[in-house]
């Protein structure tokens, strides 16, 4: 079931931050946040991916644990939403398919595409990468060591200049394994999660 409710406000612009979430940090909230705030958006969805083509199912948390930490940890803030439907798609999972359900799902609504510096210059190799780029709104956001050319992007692409926040789930992770206390970089609400399961 999809999981992208509409909030009380009527949403017009909508960001969508793709992402296995594993697990939500606060980088991600604070990129979230000020798209939201400066970034000339209504709403941004957390789309929750339950399997990556890129990444090894075996280094995810839980697909349901995941997502429920995502929901866990935007539940205070009306502007994010958790978006659950990727869990009921064909897997892997590619954000071509994810993109037309959605817009099949909201007619109404203009989604943007979300990315990291990093991922700009490979979006062209992604499945139908050159149908997303003509096709959808993105907004890019800076990523240490990745320098993009605005005046080379095209007229739907966009680069904000947001704060740069160098997290990774990864480190959270793997931090978590050698029994490290890293709560300050999970919102509470997450951090509680892992130890109420």
């Amino acid at each position: 079931m999809v999981n992208c409710q509409p909030s009380v406000v009527n949403r017009k612009k909508v960001a969508l931050y793709f992402g296995s979430f594993n697990p939500i940090h606060v980088g991600h909230l604070a990129l979230a946040n000020y798209l939201c705030e400066f970034g000339g958006i209504d709403e941004l969805w957390f789309v929750v991916s339950p399997r990556n083509p890129f990444k090894q199912q075996a280094d995810l948390l839980d697909d349901d644990f995941r997502l429920q930490l995502v929901r866990l940890a935007i539940a205070d803030y009306p502007k994010f939403q958790a978006c659950d439907v990727e869990f009921s798609l064909p897997r892997p999972s590619y954000t071509y398919h994810t993109l037309q359900k959605l817009k099949e799902l909201y007619p109404n609504d203009e989604f943007s595409l979300l990315m990291g510096a990093d991922n700009w210059p490979n979006l062209k190799f992604w499945y139908q990468g050159e149908q997303i780029i003509q096709e959808y709104s993105i907004i890019i956001y800076p990523r240490p060591g990745y320098e993009i050319d605005e005046a080379s992007l095209p007229s739907n692409v966009r680069l904000v200049n947001a704060p740069q926040f160098d997290v990774s789930s990864t480190f959270i992770r793997e931090s978590l394994a050698a029994g490290k206390d890293v709560r300050y970089f999970l919102p509470p609400s997450a951090w509680s999660a892992f130890y109420s399961e």
